[in-house]
């Protein structure tokens, strides 16, 4: 069984994902685009996996979008997004950006995409930099 570690931005929540995942979405929904800030959420999906926090478990908030089933869990000091438990607990979902390697799997799909901002359309011909731009 695969063990996969991850963190917050600032150190105080750390915890472990047991199992595989497996779904990698993409989802360019309103709710997702909000709650990142981005043009999507990188998450990921696992039935089977069990997520236990490793330190800072009490300084987890989860924000449940009334009358949906979007929930957002997040660090309480950095804002950092971070694993939940939904549907009952019958389903992990991980931030991608939040483990600290690799998922060992890639994005499988594109979801919600009559959704995506009309700004990304264009993304891949904008130009890469290593670093910040001079």
């Amino acid at each position: 069984m695969t063990t996969f570690t991850g963190s917050c931005l600032c150190g105080e929540v750390r915890f472990e994902v047991v199992g595989d995942f497996d779904h990698f979405f993409l989802c360019h929904c309103d709710y997702c685009r909000k709650d990142t800030g981005s043009a999507f959420a990188a998450n990921l999906f696992s039935s089977t996996a069990t997520l236990n926090w490793l330190a800072g478990e009490d300084g987890v908030r989860v924000f449940h979008l009334p009358a949906t089933r979007h929930v957002k869990s997040f660090c309480g000091t950095c804002g950092s997004a971070l694993p939940s438990e939904q549907m009952d607990g019958d389903l992990v979902v991980v931030p991608a950006g939040s483990l600290d390697g690799e998922p060992g799997i890639a994005p499988g799909a594109h979801i919600f995409v009559d959704s995506r901002a009309t700004w990304e359309d264009e993304l891949e011909r904008v130009p890469r930099f290593a670093g910040a731009p001079d």
